[in-house]
């Protein structure tokens, strides 16, 4: 063991902290204070953690922020070459709790328990370790990834499928489970379960694994629900078979996977994206279904109002700057960029993609996956495409500020960039683009419109039924106030064309940003994201909200839906 594990003289006392992470990785050069202000800007804005906001936005690293954690407490960092090759074993010591806060014993002596600890100022695990073992307890500082890799590689324990065990690495076990996947029932199990997506119209199948077996649950317009459970001795050779269909590792059960399967169910080619990650009771898997009939949706399909479109119509046809689409994960994004783009003239454009992973394949359009395994990110591939002479960027996510970066260049140098970014309203974009080191300079000469969206579900027009509303309710939702005539209002019911849900299918509701003059002032003055809503709202930017007012008013929709879909945006 290397020394940094000697014991300590004295316990550490985690609650007296001699300086803030922030000011200890300014003081190690890791960050600048400007940066540090951001981040604590950005930490009040969507919460959490200080460290995890400071990785997130891309200014430090994990490794750098656990060097600062071990600096400001004064404990030692250990990688997880020092850690030993079998862990003691600490009566009263839960495995459970070990993995939940990612916590390591690495020694046990006559001075207390060593440990490593991924988050070394959680008094509250110290205490914790403290109290189940009636030890002193010494913390060092570790990465949780090797935290999580220590344990993984010390999970010997068997696993039981249909009655027999095999050891976790075992050629026997692999073999086992490739013929229990390739057996009749089990492929018609499987076929059954991706098959019903045809009917149920849903957008995602989850197969999540607990005791009585693997819960099969389906997203339909947004809403999930529970179909059928697989009976426990069938849910391994049911995520087996997947895996296989997807060309993922059936023997790697510890680490995440993402594959895609391309199949044909009851005569339609179905595009299937995988993704794996380990849960206590075994893998749980999704598949997100990527309609490609979809992206064949024209803008007035897809939800917009007449005078968004004609607005956003306009900034798709500006010859250089940015065009951000916001909102959180299923809110329709890349459905409107794809809408977007098959729109646009590509024999008459030079037009490339870089995402991950590539959704949709569009005829005519330079398509680029990102591998971040082989060094291919968002950021790198960006520096290459802009030598390839394109017209129009298409980023399928700004998630750090090297690629905000080198977007707000590609727009200022000629190009029109459309990328996502996840904001709750279209003025939070600007914000974030400042929390992700954009100048604000920068942003109104690069950034020429910001379309925040969401996805209410359209109700059924076999069953929907009218209602006409109180003059209270008028009042307190809006309709008055903006003048729309509503003699009638409707509600969800439930039919046999429904399935009994009231609703099919899906409609967008937006708000559009235009960067004009107004704004640009605004943004320069440092208004934050609030008062930038309300600049943009009075000079004539419908609200999402309202524009799910004029939905509701025109029978697309319900008023239970909107505020379901909007919550805390009512008022904005």
């Amino acid at each position: 063991m290397s020394t940094v594990l000697e014991p300590f003289a004295t316990p550490i006392t985690l609650e007296e902290k001699p300086a803030r992470l922030g000011d200890v990785l300014v003081g190690l050069g890791k960050l600048s204070a400007r940066d540090l202000e951001r981040a604590i800007s950005a930490q009040g804005e969507a919460g959490g953690a200080l460290p995890a906001v400071l990785v997130n936005l891309g200014l430090v690293s994990e490794l750098d922020v656990a060097h600062a954690q071990a600096n400001m407490l004064g404990i030692p960092f250990v990688t997880v070459d020092e850690f030993p090759a079998l862990a003691p074993d600490i009566e009263g010591l839960s495995a459970d709790f070990l993995r939940a806060h990612h916590v390591y014993p690495l020694r046990l002596d006559a001075s207390g328990l060593t440990v490593a600890l991924a988050c070394p100022d959680d008094a509250f695990v110290i205490k914790a370790l403290g109290l189940a073992t009636g030890l002193t307890i010494h913390p060092c500082v570790a990465l949780a990834a090797d935290i999580e890799r220590a344990m993984s590689a010390g999970e010997e324990a068997p696993n039981e499928v249909d009655g027999l065990a095999f050891e976790a690495d075992a050629g026997d076990f692999v073999e086992h489970l490739k013929d229990l996947a390739s057996e009749a029932p089990v492929i018609r199990m499987v076929n059954q379960i991706i098959g019903r997506v045809i009917d149920l119209r849903a957008s995602d199948i989850h197969l999540e694994p607990f005791d009585d077996g693997l819960h099969v649950r389906y997203r339909v317009d947004g809403v999930i629900a529970s179909a059928d459970v697989v009976a426990p001795q069938l849910s391994a050779a049911v995520n087996s078979r997947v895996k296989l269909m997807a060309h993922l590792d059936i023997a790697e059960r510890r680490l995440p996977q993402d594959g895609r399967i391309k199949t044909r169910v009851k005569g339609r080619e179905l595009d299937l994206r995988v993704s794996t990650v380990p849960t206590v009771h075994g893998e749980s898997l999704v598949m997100r279904v990527l309609d490609r009939s979809s992206v064949r949706y024209s803008m007035e399909s897809i939800g917009f109002a007449p005078d968004n479109l004609e607005k956003f119509n306009h900034l798709l046809a500006r010859p250089h700057g940015i065009l951000l689409i916001t909102g959180p994960t299923g809110s329709g994004k890349t459905t409107t960029l794809y809408t977007a783009l098959s729109k646009i003239d590509a024999d008459a454009h030079k037009i490339i993609t870089v995402e991950e992973p590539v959704e949709y394949q569009l005829a005519g359009i330079n398509q680029i996956q990102v591998h971040s395994q082989i060094g291919l990110t968002f950021a790198n591939a960006l520096r290459s495409i802009l030598r390839q002479d394109p017209d129009i960027i298409m980023i399928g996510e700004m998630r750090d500020s090297e690629t905000a970066q080198i977007a707000v260049q590609s727009a200022l140098t000629g190009h029109l960039v459309l990328s996502t970014l996840h904001t709750n309203t279209a003025a939070g974009a600007i914000v974030r683009l400042q929390d992700m080191g954009v100048e604000p300079y920068l942003i109104t000469s690069s950034v020429n419109g910001v379309l925040s969206q969401r996805l209410v579900r359209r109700l059924c027009d076999h069953c929907k039924q009218a209602y006409v509303p109180e003059p209270s309710l008028l009042d307190s939702s809006g309709l008055a106030r903006m003048g729309l005539s509503v003699p009638h209002l409707y509600r969800p019911v439930g039919c046999e064309h429904c399935r009994q849900t009231g609703y099919v299918g899906r409609s967008g509701i937006h708000e559009l940003l235009m960067i004009d003059d107004v704004m640009r002032r605004a943004i320069l003055d440092g208004l934050d994201a609030s008062a930038l809503h309300a600049k943009a709202t009075a000079v004539g930017m419908h609200t999402l909200y309202e524009d799910g007012l004029i939905k509701v008013a025109a029978g697309i929709t319900s008023l239970d839906e909107l505020l379901r879909v909007t919550e805390d945006h009512t008022d904005a």
